[in-house]
């Protein structure tokens, strides 16, 4: 049983249009929450969001059967505040238990003080948002905003597109690391599911896992030697192939151990088979990196860089260079946006084994769709290509894309334009919108999964278009307010 909202009032609820929400706070809490009622005042948007909200209840599910669950409304509002203000879930439960206002807002009267969130309630009822259902309830909240600014006059949008790197939440990869890593997990996962199913040989887990990191501690510990002398340089690397043969063979006992203890296992009636496949994917990234510390260390070759993976628990993790001062590498994922003129972010795109270049011309077109009165956008050389240069005029009126390398005298004339140096000036308060969701979740990633990752952008850069709703609707409350007293 899930619904939108109670709509009846109880004793001691407050009317969510007559919350009292503080203009004069600078704290990004009163924006969020002017935004949210905004949305929830004005009936049409009400109607769009609850109708979306409605996707979130499972296909096939009869909402007047089962346990009442958490209102569609509550935990919408909750997930926002949780990523505009970089909130973890201990954070968000505080705050949904104790903040007055925000309990307002979510339905609770004076009569409600028993009432609280657990832990696992909000962790689970907030994971249900797709991306989809996320850039939906963008879309009306930004065509939300643009009616708040544009007054009578036609809006015609200039957008302003880049790129940042979201990092995922993982430690830094090395082939050793990682491997202790693979053997950790499936130590761990046989010798519980042993232990269910009553099968002995794996009661001394945890000293096995002691042993397997003895041993990777050794490899780290040895360092090559920068010594002149070659004697001494072959000395230390035979004692690095020594400790690192040591170790692969122990991981391989250990795997070869693990598959007998597998295949008995099997035979089993009641056995649990998603515990069995989890078992098997770590087997297969221990066996890759087995694989790759033996050739790179004792063989000497060098690992193709399409071949590394940077994290077992996150594996869609890329490694990043995109050559900034003070940062050698990112650990995560690029997140493409374009923002307009109003701070509004109207699209964005996570990108996987892609680059600038090759999104420039799908992620215009995809947000042109979205916007039709999008009219200007402005690039940076990375999205640069001959055939980008031609396709995107065909999508958008004005193209402020400037030409990699030297440019003939068309292409001087037009990247010495009035119209081109104006608005090329302004492409770089996109770093603003950058840093401004950073500053609000999209730092590091802390979902796990490709789909936690792609939740968290959406969800993030839906919470900032509310944040950016709520303080232009704040900046005219006080506006309203320095009239009244005037």
């Amino acid at each position: 049983m899930r619904i939108p909202i109670h709509e009846q009032l109880k004793i001691g609820e407050t009317d969510i249009g007559s919350i009292k929400i503080d203009t004069r706070s600078r704290d990004e809490i009163p924006k969020v929450l002017l935004g949210l009622q905004h949305i929830y005042c004005t009936p049409e948007l009400n109607q769009k969001v609850f109708s979306t909200l409605n996707d979130l209840i499972p296909n096939g599910t009869d909402i007047s059967n089962g346990r009442p669950g958490m209102e569609l409304w509550k935990i919408f509002v909750l997930g926002s505040l949780r990523m505009n203000c970089n909130w973890d879930y201990d954070r968000l439960k505080e705050n949904a238990d104790n903040h007055k206002t925000l309990r307002q807002m979510l339905g609770h009267g004076f009569d409600d003080e028993n009432i609280t969130y657990p832990l696992q309630t909000l962790k689970d009822n907030i994971s249900l948002f797709t991306p989809d259902i996320l850039n939906r309830i963008n879309q009306i909240v930004v065509e939300a905003g643009h009616e708040l600014v544009k007054g009578k006059k036609d809006l015609v949008l200039n957008g302003r597109c880049d790129s940042f790197v979201v990092k995922t939440n993982v430690h830094y990869p090395t082939d050793t690391n990682l491997l202790f890593d693979a053997m950790k997990k499936i130590i761990t996962l046989i010798a519980i599911l042993c232990s269910k199913s009553g099968l002995t040989g794996w009661r001394q887990k945890w000293q096995l896992i002691r042993k397997v990191k003895r041993l990777y501690r050794n490899i780290s510990k040895l360092k090559h030697s920068t010594s002149k002398d070659k004697g001494k340089k072959e000395e230390q690397i035979k004692k690095i192939k020594k400790a690192c043969r040591k170790y692969l063979k122990k991981s391989e006992s250990l795997l070869l151990r693990t598959r007998d203890s597998l295949k008995q296992l099997r035979e089993l009636e009641d056995v649990d088979l998603k515990a069995i496949q989890n078992i098997e994917y770590f087997i297969t990234h221990a066996e890759r990196q087995i694989d790759q510390i033996r050739r790179r260390i004792i063989l000497g070759e060098t690992i193709p860089h399409a071949e590394k993976v940077f994290s077992i628990f996150e594996p869609h993790t890329e490694w990043i260079c995109k050559g900034k001062a003070g940062i050698s590498q990112e650990l995560g994922l690029p997140v493409c946006i374009i923002e307009d003129q109003y701070g509004f972010i109207l699209n964005h795109r996570v990108m996987q084994h892609e680059k600038d270049v090759d999104i420039a011309v799908s992620f215009t077109r995809d947000t042109k769709d979205k916007f039709p009165n999008l009219y200007r956008c402005s690039y940076d050389k990375g999205f640069h290509s001959p055939s980008n240069q031609t396709e995107l005029r065909t999508i958008i009126d004005d193209v402020i894309l400037p030409k990699k390398g030297r440019c003939n005298a068309e292409e001087h004339a037009r990247e010495h334009s009035e119209n081109f140096l104006k608005h090329r000036r302004k492409h770089s308060a996109v770093e603003s919108a950058i840093n401004a969701l950073g500053n609000h979740s999209l730092d590091r990633c802390p979902d796990h999964g490709i789909e936690g990752f792609e939740r968290y952008i959406s969800f993030a850069v839906m919470a900032r278009n509310l944040q950016t709703l709520g303080n232009i609707i704040q900046q005219r409350e006080r506006r309203r307010e320095k009239r009244s007293a005037a």
